[in-house]
């Protein structure tokens, strides 16, 4: 299985844009992981973003906490998704990234839970709880295994520590277009296009942009500012509504995006 950054460069290499959905594994049970990656991956998204259900979620929206809280409900666990993610790692042919909380890898034990990704095929992971300060450890015991350590970029950084964080980033440099947590919005920062300039001068990976993404329209728009875009909470609230045509259709916006950046 390729690297996130190699991922995302085949698609940039080919004129096109990434699109990367998030998932809560285990909103609906444990058995709704390997159906839903598999639908995924087969509708041609880049990498798939999955979210670990946590008690206390610093960065996630209504949507995506609800998600969680019902996960939790059904007795997922950070173990148990790894688990099941590994069952089935010989039919999944994009990258995964973990996104989760620090305690739950803390409890796991930053070792286990490096060879449990290994085993998974986990390519990358996002601890928003954790800061590029302290991010050391994890670059220390999940590198030699294989896995990325993706750090997010807020707006309201400033610019010397947004070109620490840029340099820092494994895989691609999440950057995160509203002030606030995930969920959707009718309307974006001011001068993003600038930010993600910059950001994009600055780093040597992908950028892609995240946080508030969920219409066709926002696809493409977000999209064209970097090298693609993260889509939360419309995905997660349209695969428990189960309308897969939602997802249908904001995976067929990035693919018109594509088919115009290369005109």
């Amino acid at each position: 299985m390729t690297t996130l950054q190699q991922a995302i460069e085949q698609v940039k290499i080919a004129g096109n844009k990434a699109f990367v959905p998030y998932i809560m594994a285990g909103d609906g049970g444990l058995s709704t992981i390997k159906p839903t990656i598999l639908k995924l991956q087969k509708l041609g998204v880049t990498v798939i973003e999955v979210g670990i259900p946590f008690t206390d979620p610093v960065a996630d929206g209504p949507t995506i906490e609800q998600a969680g809280e019902r996960a939790l409900a059904e007795g997922v666990t950070l173990r148990k998704v790894l688990e099941t993610l590994a069952v089935f790692r010989e039919e999944i042919t994009v990258p995964l990234v973990v996104m989760t909380y620090f305690n739950p890898v803390l409890a796991y034990g930053l070792v286990s839970f490096a060879e449990a990704c290994l085993a998974a095929g986990v390519k990358g992971l996002i601890v928003p709880d954790v800061p590029l300060e302290e991010s050391a450890i994890l670059r220390e015991k999940l590198n030699p295994h294989g896995v990325d350590i993706v750090q997010l970029v807020s707006l309201t950084s400033p610019p010397e520590r947004i070109a620490r964080i840029a340099t820092a980033s494994q895989g691609f440099v999440y950057a995160v277009t509203v002030n606030g947590i995930t969920g959707t919005r009718a309307s974006f920062a001011d001068d993003l296009a600038g930010h993600f300039a910059r950001l994009r001068e600055l780093s040597n990976i992908p950028v892609l942009a995240g946080f508030g993404i969920s219409t066709p329209e926002q696809v493409v728009s977000m999209g064209e500012l970097g090298d693609g875009v993260i889509v939360g909470s419309a995905i997660v609230t349209a695969l428990h509504e189960g309308d897969f045509g939602k997802v249908e259709a904001l995976v067929a916006a990035s693919k018109n995006m594509r088919e115009k950046s290369t005109l």
